[in-house]
């Protein structure tokens, strides 16, 4: 909270506009997608700043060169997206739990994004979701998704990476790019304001020849191992 409020505060002038910027291109059909991304990524990169916290950004060579691919990332907490929103080179749009989609500002995001709201306990509204991201990565959006479904408590540790959500990868036949957050947390979940360093990696992505004879779960698991070793090898760096 102490960060989400320096945030503001040292950018109090331009966050009235910004806020209502973002609510005008959300509900606008005049304006494109790339548009909009940018207009979340300057916010994104101004209020970072603002909040004296610094993305390292790894691997951006790995990122498929045409779009239509999905981002699987562990999952750390709130900040975790404004971490993709000034580190990705290409628009995309994410799936959020639904029992946030409706909180002020992350609702005016959600509009503008054009993201999906997933109902975690609605196994069918969960395979709807799904299929609907599918259909428009194969129009070439890029989507992201946290397929642990929800933040991880035991910081830079993540949990089980459901099946499930690798779905919609298969239905695309589109690259699964593993991403890695580090210290991500530490931005909104800790009390504090010192500057901080938050790594994002990206890894080398699964392509449908890759992983069409693996089972879901399989290449969870796989998603997961391959994140989990990043980790362990970067969590300790020295800030730069």
């Amino acid at each position: 909270m102490k960060r989400i409020c320096l945030m503001v505060l040292r950018n109090i002038l331009f966050a009235p506009i910004w806020f209502f910027k973002i609510w005008y291109y959300g509900r606008s059909d005049k304006y494109t997608e790339e548009q909009r991304f940018a207009l979340l990524k300057h916010v994104t990169v101004h209020a970072n700043k603002g909040g004296r916290v610094k993305i390292e950004v790894h691997g951006l060579e790995n990122l498929p060169k045409e779009n239509g691919y999905i981002l699987f990332p562990n999952h750390q907490g709130l900040f975790d997206v404004l971490a993709f929103l000034e580190a990705n080179p290409d628009p995309f749009t994410v799936v959020m739990k639904k029992e946030v989609q409706n909180v002020v500002l992350i609702k005016q995001v959600r509009i503008i994004m054009r993201a999906q709201a997933i109902d975690r306990e609605d196994p069918r509204n969960a395979m709807k979701v799904i299929r609907q991201m599918a259909e428009e990565v194969k129009q070439g959006r890029n989507y992201l998704i946290f397929s642990e479904g929800t933040r991880t408590k035991n910081p830079n540790r993540t949990q089980e990476f459901k099946g499930g959500s690798f779905k919609s990868a298969y239905y695309a036949k589109c690259p699964i790019v593993p991403a890695v957050l580090i210290d991500s947390y530490k931005a909104f979940d800790v009390s504090s304001i010192k500057p901080l360093t938050v790594q994002l990696h990206y890894l080398a992505p699964l392509y449908y020849d890759d992983y069409k004879d693996m089972k879901t779960n399989e290449v969870a698991a796989l998603v997961k191992q391959r994140i989990d070793a990043v980790i362990s090898e970067n969590e300790y760096l020295p800030i730069k």
